[in-house]
């Protein structure tokens, strides 16, 4: 939330007022959801980071979800996922 709070402070207001707009919301939600530490919804959060071209990014939003595994770099296992059994016929 920090991220997101320093964000929109370097913003002008009227520079706030289009970022809100752009990822479709208001200044008043942003600020509240800053204050209150609540969780954004996904869909907002991918609109913030999208928005603010990675300067606020989901992890620091919401840490809960695993943004690595969404985006495909997490951490693998040396091990192999196991296939499905075959189905015998018979």
């Amino acid at each position: 939330m920090d991220a997101l709070r320093e964000y929109l402070n370097a913003l002008t207001p009227a520079e706030q007022h289009e970022f809100a707009a752009r990822v479709g919301t208001s200044v008043g939600y942003l600020r509240k959801a800053i204050s209150a530490r609540q969780n954004i919804g996904d869909n907002l959060v991918v609109a913030i980071e999208r928005e603010s071209r990675g300067a606020v990014r989901c992890e620091h939003l919401r840490p809960d979800v695993d943004w690595a595994y969404l985006r495909g770099t997490a951490r693998r296992s040396g091990t192999r996922s196991a296939k499905p059994a075959r189905r015998r016929s018979h």
